[in-house]
């Protein structure tokens, strides 16, 4: 430890100061213009501080990433709705006991999409247990909510690891799920500065059935790749048949609004298994000690 005390810090940090006790003063009532600048609220929630917020929002979870050692996350999208399969199971039941028919029904769908929620959490639990595969720390990141994006970090959890949730503020929406680590736990503000932060540490991105979220979600990291304005990475969309009821992509090739090729951002599974393998395959592709005969073997 150095004891030169020419070399110890100029000045006291922003932190020390924040929290120094202070001589109470005339101006440390409501309306004073006396507080430090970062120690007031009011002031850093005016509308002309947005600039301010939008870099804080930036930084916060990059900086606690980078202390987290967080280098390499597989994203997981999807429908909040969604219920696991005990849940739907239990909703099954007292419906029929209710007789109410528009419960049935709903919870009848319940019960036939909790087949995603549980292909999620297998998911989450394989990418967790295996990540050694791909030669690096690799954790399952979600937007932190309920249904799809709970079950993959459920998996995780069960099996023994990490996984970060980048909630963002709804004013209907609940708590983030419980299977988060709470070091990786972030709330958001802009849907923007959330978006960013999906995207740059992915080597991976895991889309199942959702609402306007998840297919803004997807359809922007697809817009940015075919762009490339970012590097290409697994798309993987879970249930074929799902998004190919929701969106005919030939419909935009025949009308040239996209090009063939364009199609070839994405790939479709059906299991937990096939995403991973799928995943795992890529990394395989671009390690440069395989040859183009050995890629196509595969």
């Amino acid at each position: 430890m150095d004891t030169n005390k020419l070399k110890v810090r100029n000045f006291p940090s922003a932190h020390e100061e924040a929290v120094a006790p202070k001589p109470a003063t005339p101006y440390d009532g409501p309306g004073s213009a006396f507080r430090m600048a970062f120690t007031d609220n009011e002031f850093l929630l005016r509308d002309e501080l947005r600039p301010v917020r939008l870099q804080l929002e930036l930084m916060k979870p990059e900086l606690i990433q980078q202390d987290q050692g967080v280098a390499s996350t597989i994203v997981v999208f999807g429908s909040a709705r969604f219920k696991s399969r005990e849940v739907a199971e239990q909703m099954m039941a007292e419906a029929q006991a209710s007789g109410d028919e528009g419960l049935l029904a709903r919870a009848t769908q319940m019960l036939r999409m909790s087949h995603y929620y549980e292909e999620a959490r297998r998911f989450g639990e394989l990418v967790t247990r295996e990540s050694d595969a791909l030669g690096e720390p690799v954790i399952i990141s979600t937007g932190g909510g309920p249904g799809i994006m709970e079950a993959g970090n459920r998996g995780a959890f069960e099996a023994g690891g990490r996984s970060m949730g980048m909630n963002i503020y709804l004013p209907f929406e609940e708590a983030p799920n419980p299977y988060i680590t709470p070091e990786l736990c972030f709330q958001f503000h802009y849907f923007a500065i959330r978006k960013m932060h999906f995207l740059m540490r992915a080597v991976a991105l895991v889309s199942f059935p959702g609402g306007f979220g998840t297919l803004d979600e997807l359809f922007e990291a697809l817009t940015l790749t075919q762009t490339r304005k970012i590097r290409r990475r697994p798309i993987i969309l879970f249930g074929r048949a799902f998004w190919e009821r929701l969106i005919d992509f030939n419909v935009l090739i025949e009308d040239g609004l996209i090009s063939p090729g364009d199609v070839e951002l994405f790939q479709y599974v059906e299991t937990a298994e096939e995403a991973w393998e799928a995943i795992k395959l890529a990394y395989r592709i671009d390690d440069p000690q395989f040859t183009a005969r050995q890629i196509r073997q595969l």
